[in-house]
């Protein structure tokens, strides 16, 4: 369908023109699609959502289809950086989902290429699938990082993926495994930011790119629910027992009541190429486990081939291929 005429059939408004009753039944049905297709309770971002909204402090769009509310899309400002954090419709008498969002996309598209503070966007739309907005994130002003959505079934789990039953997961003497504390904060953000130096994932989202980021990265995911409740005690980190200094760590949150989510897998490029990141992800498999746990998921960029190969290793297997999106605004057009 041209885009044109599919344009032609929404009005398309300011976001801050609608309170949150307006868009609750929205963002509830959205909350619904997480459920069956990531196996995530998104109910507590969609209560945060909503008082932001109720708020009008986000800058988007929505979409109608004779007056009645069938789509929205918002950002987020960060500096020079817009973030769209979501784009979602649902509903639409005559064209496709998927199209209607498309046509909140544009909006939000142009709105941005014509703001002057920013030059970068990124955006990841977890809930659609590889290349649906291939056409409108194409030409030198985008990279799309396709992405892995995987799940791992912990009841399926062989004995030998289990800390305390597989040697290969044994940790080497010099170092100590120990729960994430809050002290830990500063030398975890540290972490993060030396571990993607070069990384293809500091592409997709440029907090990596400096310490001042990956603490606010690193705030995003332990106080905000955006991805899920944090979990401290299923949380592990790896350090040298002469030195102190904090070698690796993996971070889960709780995105169901038994679920768990990888938010955070990283460690020290001088200390990779041990098995320690499998030594991490079993500490918390087998915690999770007896706290009744029966899966966890994670993300992962599909060019980050070392990283897949532990993770299908381990037991994960693809649930959804989905598109992380950066957008250059030094191309921009006009």
């Amino acid at each position: 369908m041209a885009s044109l005429p599919v344009a032609s059939q929404i009005e398309v408004l300011d976001l801050r023109h609608f309170s949150a009753r307006q868009l609750r039944h929205l963002l509830e049905h959205e909350a619904e699609l997480w459920r069956d297709r990531l196996r995530w309770d998104y109910r507590s971002s969609t209560e945060l959502l909503l008082q932001y909204l109720e708020s009008r402090i986000l800058h988007g769009f929505v979409a109608l289809d004779q007056g009645r509310v069938c789509g929205y899309t918002f950002c987020v400002y960060e500096g020079h950086k817009a973030v769209i954090g979501d784009a979602f419709a649902f509903g639409h008498r005559t064209m496709r989902d998927a199209d209607a969002t498309r046509v909140l996309l544009e909006h939000m598209l142009e709105m941005l290429r014509h703001s002057p503070a920013v030059d970068r966007v990124e955006s990841q739309l977890l809930l659609f699938d590889a290349g649906e907005f291939a056409g409108m994130f194409s030409g030198p002003e985008f990279t799309v990082y396709p992405r892995l959505f995987l799940e791992c079934d912990l009841r399926k789990l062989p004995n030998a993926s289990r800390m305390s039953e597989d040697p290969e997961n044994v940790l080497p003497p010099e170092l100590e495994m120990t729960p994430w504390v809050a002290q830990d904060y500063q030398a975890a953000g540290e972490l993060i930011h030396s571990s993607y130096v070069g990384h293809p994932d500091a592409s997709i989202n440029d907090q990596y790119r400096s310490l001042h980021g990956s603490l606010r990265f690193l705030h995003n995911i332990v106080r905000f629910p955006g991805c899920g409740i944090f979990e401290a005690n299923f949380s592990w980190m790896l350090r040298d027992k002469l030195s102190g200094a904090l070698v690796g760590m993996v971070l889960c949150s709780r995105v169901a009541p038994d679920v768990a989510h990888v938010t955070q897998l990283c460690i020290a490029q001088a200390y990779r190429g041990r098995g320690l990141g499998r030594a991490l992800l079993s500490q918390s498999a087998d915690a999770l486990l007896r706290a009744s746990f029966e899966a966890i998921t994670l993300t992962v960029t599909e060019a980050n081939h070392q990283a897949v190969k532990l993770y299908e290793r381990f037991g994960f297997t693809l649930r959804h291929r989905f598109d992380a999106m950066a957008l250059d605004t030094r191309y921009k057009r006009g």
